[in-house]
C-alpha cells in the first residue's frame, strides 16, 4: 500500500529536496510540488492524495491557513519549516509531524513512517504500537505495554509496564488511535488495557496491582468486559 502525497513550499529547492527524499521513501508516492498554494487548493479541489508536505510560512497565505481552507477530507499533514516557532500552531492542527529546516534523509524518514503508520490505522490495519505526543515529539508505545491511561490535570499518563509516559493529547484523541476490543475507558479519569486486568470487584478494577476506580457512568462498558473475560 503506497502513500500518495503533494509538496507544497514556495521555495524551489526545498521542494527539490523534498523530491529527492520522497524518491528515497518505497511506499511514498509524491504526486506533484507546488510553489504557488492556491494552485495547490485548486489541484486539491479535483485531487485526491492522502499526506500534505506543506512550509508553514509562505507569501499570501500560510500553512495553517490552507490546512483551514480545504474543502472536504483533510489529508494528513507534515509540516515543514525553517521556524520553529510554528510548531505550536503545527500540533493545534494534528499535524502528523514537524519537519525544520533542513532536515535529513532519516528524519524525513521517520515522519513518513508515522504518516504510514496513521494510514493503515485508518484502512482498518491496526499496527501493535501507536505514537504518543510528548511535548513537540512522539514516542512510539507498543500497546502490550500499556497497563492503563490516567488523566492528570493537563496531561496524559500512560502507565506502562516498565515506566510512565506523559502526553498532552487529549483522552478523547489517544482513544481514538487504540483499538477498541483492547482498551476501555471505566472512568472520566482511567482507561485500561483489557488483557492486563488481574481482578474485577463491583466498584473497582485491579491492573497488575493498581486499584482503578469505576465511574458510574462506565458500568455498562465495565458489564461488557465481565461477559467477555473468565477471571
Amino acid at each position: 500500500m503506497s502513500l500518495t502525497a503533494i509538496a507544497i513550499d514556495d521555495e524551489p529547492q526545498a521542494l527539490e529536496v523534498i523530491r529527492l527524499h520522497a524518491a528515497k521513501v518505497p511506499f511514498l508516492d509524491l504526486k506533484a510540488t507546488f510553489t504557488d498554494a492556491f494552485e495547490a487548493i485548486a489541484w486539491l479541489q479535483n485531487n485526491r492524495v492522502d499526506l500534505l508536505f506543506l512550509d508553514i510560512k509562505m507569501p499570501d497565505i500560510s500553512g495553517v491557513e490552507v490546512v483551514k481552507c480545504l474543502p472536504g477530507r483533510v489529508p494528513m499533514v507534515i509540516f515543514t519549516t525553517a521556524y520553529s516557532d510554528y510548531a505550536v500552531q503545527g500540533f493545534e492542527l494534528d499535524a502528523v509531524d514537524y519537519l525544520l529546516k533542513p532536515f535529513s534523509l532519516a528524519r524525513f524518514l521517520k515522519a513518513c513512517t508515522k504518516a504510514y503508520d496513521m494510514h493503515t490505522l485508518r484502512a482498518g490495519n491496526v499496527p501493535d504500537y501507536i505514537f504518543v505526543k510528548t511535548g513537540y515529539d512522539e514516542e512510539k508505545v507498543m500497546l502490550d505495554d500499556i497497563l492503563y491511561i490516567e488523566t492528570e490535570g493537563n496531561y496524559l499518563s500512560l502507565v506502562l509496564t516498565n515506566r510512565k509516559l506523559l502526553s498532552r493529547q487529549t483522552v478523547i484523541d489517544l482513544l481514538q488511535s487504540l483499538p477498541r476490543d483492547q482498551f476501555v475507558r471505566v472512568h472520566r479519569s482511567y482507561c485500561v488495557a483489557v488483557n492486563k486486568i488481574t481482578k474485577m470487584a463491583r466498584q473497582e478494577i485491579t491492573v497488575a496491582g493498581h486499584v482503578i476506580p469505576i465511574g458510574a457512568s462506565y458500568e455498562d462498558a465495565v458489564a461488557a468486559i465481565r461477559a467477555r473475560l473468565v477471571l
